[in-house]
């Protein structure tokens, strides 16, 4: 089960993430924290983030959302979810970064939530036969 949830979830994961971060908000972070970011991504710090998000999300919320047969579980779990890894990360950095704007905080923090439950809520429907 693990396998399957983990796979189909990164796959909605990064799908949606790097839209968002290759089209949607690319000129908006460019905008606001250009002075922050680095001339080269980090792929490999990337990729260690998404593979810890996904195997938070499919152990703490998918798995047991598939378990208890819960729609209503991964909705509210894969939004808590999203929004506490993106708190974590947006809220530290506007605590000790000068120049990280809150406008970042607040579009993250939708963001973040918007994807834990999107990547939690597409992968019980996938997992369900639903899709």
């Amino acid at each position: 089960m693990f396998i399957k949830v983990f796979i189909t979830s990164m796959l909605i994961f990064l799908i949606f993430d790097f839209t968002w971060l290759g089209f949607i908000a690319k000129d908006l972070y460019k905008n606001e924290l250009g002075h922050l970011l680095k001339e080269k991504v980090n792929f490999i710090a990337a990729f260690i983030f998404y593979v810890i998000f996904i195997i938070g999300i499919s152990v703490f919320v998918i798995i047991p959302a598939i378990k208890n047969n819960s729609l209503k579980d991964v909705l509210i779990f894969g939004a808590l979810f999203g929004l506490v890894t993106y708190a974590t990360y947006d809220l530290t950095n506007y605590a000790t970064l000068e120049g990280f704007k809150l406008k970042i905080v607040i579009i993250d923090l939708l963001w973040g939530t918007f994807l834990g439950t999107i990547t939690a809520t597409l992968t019980y429907f996938i997992y369900k036969g639903l899709l």
